[in-house]
């Protein structure tokens, strides 16, 4: 069975590539070229059923035996009302670079005289088979600081501090990374259900 992913982010492809090695994975762009699904759900799991569902119902008719596997993720900052929250990837408008997004979050935090404050990641993957929807999620919790300090990761990686560390996620070792990551707790999951196909 083909795992398709509903992705066009590189980094999330990477990451969710590497949790998954013992299945051939496809990306949605692979098979449908350059097509987007407009992010408009007011959640993370809303956005994660449409992306899921719309790339299942598009591809279903050339790949028989497949399921598609949908992310959306993003960081929360209770200190700023939860923002970026599910506008993480375009918290700096529609096409903003994880750079500009770090940015405009360091300039919110320093607003706020808030050098580092509590936040949290969340990961919803939603499942597509078989007209059936399946929905995990995973948290991952430490602080945001108003700098930026390594260059490992992907969007607000090198801000965010994970609970128990020291270093942020653009500085601590990718299996470390990979090991805490909401991505890999929402997807340990979504294996469970996956097996039972």
């Amino acid at each position: 069975m083909k795992i398709i992913l509903a992705s066009t982010n590189q980094g999330k492809i990477k990451e969710l590539k590497a949790l998954l090695p013992d299945f051939e994975i496809l990306t949605s762009k692979e098979i449908l070229g350059d097509f987007e699904v407009e992010e408009d759900g007011d959640s993370f799991k809303a956005n994660a059923i449409k992306k899921a569902k719309t790339i299942y119902d598009m591809v279903k008719l050339q790949e028989s035996d497949c399921l598609v596997i949908a992310d959306d993720s993003g960081l929360s900052v209770p200190a700023l009302d939860n923002e970026p929250n599910i506008y993480s990837a375009r918290y700096a408008g529609v096409g903003a670079s994880d750079q500009e997004n770090n940015e405009k979050l360091i300039t919110k935090l320093k607003s706020k005289n808030l050098e580092i404050t509590p936040a949290f990641y969340t990961a919803c993957i939603a499942i597509a088979y078989k007209e059936n929807i399946y929905t995990t999620h995973g948290w991952l919790y430490g602080d945001v600081i108003d700098k930026s300090i390594g260059d490992g990761g992907f969007g607000y990686d090198p801000l965010f501090i994970p609970k128990g560390y020291s270093e942020t996620l653009g500085t601590l070792d990718p299996t470390i990374k990979k090991e805490i990551s909401h991505r890999t707790k929402a997807l340990s999951l979504a294996m469970k259900i996956v097996k039972t196909f």
